[in-house]
């Protein structure tokens, strides 16, 4: 039977991220999408301008209606919060449809090269903290581990050249192992390891008793949408049964042959990552 994921995100019809980036990805993962939207946007908010139609008070709508259908998940995967209403209705989500062997990945979105999105106030902060710790699986990049582990993203990066900077990193992600957390999966760490001959792109899984990275040659800039591909790939091969290092792999390779694409072509951030020629990748 195929497996099933309710997608609690955003859509937005440009920029290659949220709900447009998640569904492609766990699809051809062999993982069923059920997509529940947050909000729906012409474009994502990176864009000069953008018209965004919140869908807070529609969102219990689907819960209610899922339950009539009896529907049943693998797995419930949420990613960027407009409000705090939002961090409240998905717990009240995970009440109804969470069971013991359904996955809950929390996608942290707040923030990113040591700033909070100017959206995050301190009560949103909180809201998305206790998120966080009702989930098994969280996915922050190394600022959004900084705001969770009450570390100063300066004094982190500062010891950037240390050969133990990874070292001082999985330290910081243990402090998230709390509430119900198991698996801590760090993004977007900016380093250059003794064997590397420029830096790199890291990427760290942590868990209580073991620490896993990854890695991949940098390409271009900042772009739309790879934290969503990412975390994509890795609630999806976590729900079918993969270990959580085969998913962070695989999701890795998919990225990196993304980005070296979306860089030869010169793609503007906003526009998101050429990745639809490389979904094959991920049926490896």
């Amino acid at each position: 039977m195929v497996k099933r994921v309710a997608v609690i995100n955003d859509l937005s019809g440009l920029g290659k991220c949220s709900l447009t980036a998640a569904i492609p990805v766990l699809s051809v993962l062999g993982v069923q999408p059920c997509p529940l939207p947050t909000a729906i946007l012409t474009n994502q908010t990176g864009y000069d301008s953008y018209y965004c139609d919140d869908y807070t008070d529609k969102m219990d709508y689907y819960t209610e209606e899922w339950t009539k259908r009896g529907l049943t998940l693998d797995g419930i995967y949420s990613g960027f919060l407009g409000s705090e209403a939002q961090a409240d209705k998905i717990l009240r989500f995970c009440e109804v449809f969470r069971k013991k062997e359904t996955l809950f990945l929390v996608d942290p979105v707040m923030g990113d090269s040591g700033q909070v999105y100017p959206i995050y106030t301190p009560r949103l902060r909180s809201k998305m903290q206790e998120l966080v710790f009702h989930a098994d699986v969280i996915t922050p990049n190394l600022t959004e581990c900084c705001i969770l582990s009450d570390t100063d993203y300066l004094d982190l990066t500062a010891h950037q050249d240390s050969a133990d900077y990874l070292k001082y990193i999985a330290e910081m992600g243990r402090k998230v192992l709390a509430g119900s957390v198991h698996t801590v999966v760090i993004t977007g760490i900016i380093w250059r390891g003794p064997q590397d001959t420029s830096p790199c792109y890291y990427n760290m899984i942590i868990t209580k008793d073991s620490c896993f990275t990854a890695s991949s040659g940098m390409y271009g800039g900042s772009y739309s949408g790879t934290g969503d591909l990412l975390a994509s790939v890795i609630c999806g091969s976590l729900v079918r049964g993969d270990t959580a290092q085969t998913a962070l792999t695989r999701g890795v390779r998919f990225l990196e042959a993304a980005l070296k694409d979306t860089a030869k072509e010169d793609i503007p951030r906003n526009d998101g990552v050429n990745f639809e020629p490389y979904l094959n990748l991920l049926l490896a």
